[in-house]
């Protein structure tokens, strides 16, 4: 439990001061349609938008489960955290078709590419995963963080867990409502750098206390390597470095929540250059989320922490190691991180329903209209993840052991259909519609099979599906999805090249091209390239 100090209420002040100096801020500049209010006028430079994609990827699973991963398992979860690679796929290979298809989401690129079915399809996957997974979870997991951190059990009577979490609801949906997509980007600026400097500096702590990285290695043990055997029930090899891949794709590269960050640059180069920088912050985590997880762990064996349960691996350390002042800083962090999260997901939220849905059945609205409409379904989304709290309080022990699952299953079908759809032209419109319908069903089989695992004949036709590695299923699953959009498309109409003009590598223009070479210079192959280096000797090492 921390005692928070004068100082320490201090800190917390003034950084929620500065927050809201910044919403103030955009509230005085003029929205005046959609492209302000989604995409921040389109407008937005490389700091704030590589910022933004690192601070919406930072939240709750990072604060409660990365560094309890790293507590339990060691570096088994750091494949995942070593995605820069995949930032920069998204960078590199995807910006200039999303660019130069002018679009405000994901759906309506695959509109552009497929067929309105696919748009309206992925949207409602999407809009579905995100109330019920990502708001869910940071908000269950901000209410536990807060309530352990503050060391507040009760307020007036109330359990301090409801207040913190609702609290936190509500507190960023203000900000989302109000200030839009420049709200997010702006205040990602100050909050990323918040969350690094307080999580660097319980690094060092912590590494400091028990006596230095040899002490970790060797209480760690086998734990320490990346990969495990192939008979590991978790992370075997043989799933984990292509399974971990799939699902890294489906998130840093079509993922709206991710990336609409990307959409709201000025131009490729700025775009680009964001997801360089995001990708420099992403080699992070591994050191300041996963590795502390490893020092709580290693000072648990040597009888210099006690924990109850494994997610409270960080905030036992902001409490055992940090003096007055900086415990401060690190909290701001940890407010940062969901709040940002929050913010990210109720504007990609709002931005899916407005444009995908609301958009699509009033296309007589005026631009004015559909930022309101955007503002009220924020608010709504946020009213969701308010009234799922009480659920997720009840079942959150289970959800939380099949979250990572979940992204297994939606991942598959969504990234075979992107991929195909940008690398082949001959990708139909009924084979990418049928690929998304395919991939889901499938990957929704499984998972409620998992829920009713118990209930299942160990000798009956569906127990192998659920018997199969997570990772395995979601590797067949992304090849089988693959085979069927392949195998309907070899029997359906090939989409004429006005219609894909410039959505894949072979459709591209000269012009189109040219316009993408000219974005990039010797300076943003350069910092790839250092990227890509330390991903490599951080594998190397910890193989």
């Amino acid at each position: 439990m921390i005692g928070f100090s004068g100082l320490d209420w201090l800190v917390l002040t003034a950084f929620f001061g500065a927050l809201v100096a910044i919403v103030i801020w955009v509230l005085k500049q003029k929205e005046e349609d959609t492209a302000d209010y989604f995409l921040a006028g389109r407008n937005a430079g490389w700091v704030a938008v590589g910022a933004s994609i690192f601070a919406s990827n930072i939240g709750s699973e990072h604060l409660v489960g990365l560094a309890g991963t790293g507590y339990e398992s060691g570096m088994a979860m750091a494949h995942w955290e070593m995605h820069a690679w995949l930032i920069l796929v998204l960078g590199w290979v995807f910006v200039p078709f999303y660019a130069r298809s002018k679009v405000f989401t994901m759906p309506e690129f695959l509109e552009r590419r497929y067929s309105p079915g696919a748009r309206w399809f992925l949207s409602l996957i999407s809009l579905v995963s995100y109330v019920l997974t990502k708001v869910a979870v940071t908000v269950y997991a901000g209410g536990v963080v807060f309530k352990t951190v503050l060391g507040i059990d009760e307020w007036m009577g109330i359990d301090f867990f409801w207040i913190s979490g609702i609290g936190l609801v509500a507190l960023t949906g203000l900000f989302t409502i109000f200030g839009g997509m420049k709200a997010v980007l702006y205040t990602s600026i100050l909050q990323a750098p918040v969350l690094i400097i307080g999580s660097v500096v319980i690094l060092i702590s912590g590494l400091s206390a028990v006596g230095g990285w040899s002490e970790v290695e060797r209480h760690v043990g086998a734990n320490i390597h990346l990969i495990r055997p192939a008979s590991d029930p978790q992370f075997p090899w043989t799933g984990v470095l292509l399974g971990s891949a799939i699902i890294g794709f489906w998130y840093w590269c079509t993922d709206q929540y991710i990336v609409q960050r990307t959409l709201s640059a000025k131009n490729q180069r700025h775009a680009r250059r964001g997801t360089i920088f995001a990708a420099y912050m992403k080699l992070l985590p591994v050191f300041i989320f996963l590795v502390p997880g490893m020092i709580a762990y290693t000072m648990v064996q040597k009888g210099l922490l006690e924990l109850r349960s494994s997610d409270e691996a960080f905030p036992a350390l902001v409490s055992a190691l940090l003096p007055s002042g900086l415990r401060g800083v690190v909290v701001g962090g940890l407010v940062a991180a969901l709040m940002s999260s929050l913010a990210s997901l109720f504007n990609s939220s709002a931005t899916l329903f407005t444009v995908d849905f609301y958009k699509k059945l009033r296309p007589q609205s005026t631009e004015r209209h559909l930022v309101f409409v955007g503002r009220v379904a924020t608010a709504a989304v946020v009213g969701l993840g308010i009234a799922w709290i009480p659920l997720m309080r009840s079942i959150a022990a289970v959800l939380y052991e099949y979250l990572q699952n979940v992204q297994s299953l939606i991942a598959p079908g969504i990234a075979a259909v992107f991929l195909l759809g940008v690398f082949t032209t001959r990708a139909t419109s009924a084979g990418g519609t049928v690929g998304l319908i395919f991939g889901f069903v499938l990957g929704m089989l499984r998972l409620v099979l998992d829920v009713f695992s118990e209930r299942l004949d160990p000798e009956g036709w569906l127990y192998p599906i659920v018997a199969m590695n997570w990772l395995h299923y979601c590797i067949l699953l992304f090849f089988a999805t693959i085979a069927v959009i392949l195998l309907v498309s070899a029997f359906t109409e090939k989409p004429s090249p006005e219609k894909i003009r410039g959505l894949t590598f072979a459709s591209s223009t000269p012009e189109q091209r040219a316009e993408t070479r000219a974005s990039w210079n010797y300076w943003d192959v350069l910092h790839t390239a250092v990227i890509l280096s330390v991903i490599v000797a951080f594998y190397i090492y910890f193989w």
